[in-house]
C-alpha cells in the first residue's frame, strides 16, 4: 500500500466491533461461583420458574379475574362514571358555535338543518350546542341541550336558543311527535245525546 492512501497499516485481521457496542452473553447455571447457577436467576419454584412462563398472554394475572374484566360493570344512563353502552348512551353530538357562522342571520337552524349542512353526520343522538368559538349572527338554534356559555354567546348575538326534547332511536323516553302528526285534527269526543233526527219514537204502550 503506497504511503499516503487511507487504511494504510490497517489488516483484516484487526477489524472489531466499536468499543462498547456488544457485551458478551450471560451464561446461567454454571455453577454457584457464576453468581447465576442451580436457579440461573429465576427463584425457587413458582411459575416464572418454569419453561414457557415469559409467554403468557397479555393481560393475564395468573388466573384471578383480570383488570379488563373487573373493571366497567357500571350500568345506566345517568352515572357519570358509568360506561355508554346498549340504548342508554350518555352522549351527545357537539355542535360548537363556530359551526353556525355559516347559516345567514335570521335563520332558525335545525338538527335537520345541520344534517343537511353537513355540520352533524347523523341525528341518531341529542345534540348540545357548546360555547366553540364565535357567534356574530343573530340565529334562532333548535338543539336538545345547550351549555350556558353557548346560550350567552346566541343572545348576545340577538339570537335565540330553542331547547328540544329528544326521541331518537334507543331512547327510552316518549317519542316526539312529528309535524304530521302535530297537524292532524284530533278527532271530535263522540256525543252521549242522540241527534234531532235520531229522536226516539213515542211508545206503542198506551
Amino acid at each position: 500500500m503506497s504511503e499516503g492512501q487511507p487504511g494504510e497499516g490497517f489488516s483484516l485481521h484487526e477489524l472489531k466491533p466499536a468499543e462498547g457496542s456488544r457485551r458478551p452473553r450471560k451464561r446461567v447455571g454454571r455453577g454457584p461461583g457464576s453468581g447465576t447457577g442451580k436457579t440461573a436467576g429465576r427463584g425457587q419454584k413458582g411459575q416464572k420458574s418454569r419453561s414457557g412462563s415469559h409467554n403468557m398472554r397479555p393481560g393475564f394475572e395468573g388466573g384471578q379475574m383480570p383488570q379488563y374484566m373487573r373493571l366497567g360493570k357500571l350500568r345506566g344512563p345517568n352515572h357519570k362514571k358509568s360506561m355508554p353502552m346498549g340504548p342508554f348512551r350518555t352522549h351527545t353530538i357537539p355542535v360548537n358555535l363556530r359551526d353556525l357562522e355559516r347559516f345567514d342571520a335570521g335563520v332558525e337552524v335545525t338538527p335537520e338543518l345541520l344534517a343537511a349542512a353537513g355540520v352533524v353526520r347523523h341525528l341518531r343522538h341529542p345534540l348540545k350546542v357548546l360555547a366553540g368559538g364565535e357567534l356574530t349572527r343573530s340565529l334562532t338554534v333548535h338543539a336538545h341541550k345547550f351549555s350556558k356559555r353557548a346560550v350567552e354567546a346566541i343572545e348576545a348575538a340577538g339570537g335565540r336558543a330553542v331547547v328540544l326534547p329528544f326521541g331518537g332511536a334507543g331512547d327510552a323516553r316518549e317519542p316526539v311527535a312529528t309535524a304530521e302528526a302535530a297537524a292532524e285534527p284530533e278527532p271530535e269526543p263522540a256525543s252521549d245525546q242522540p241527534a234531532a233526527g235520531d229522536a226516539e219514537s213515542p211508545s206503542a204502550e198506551g
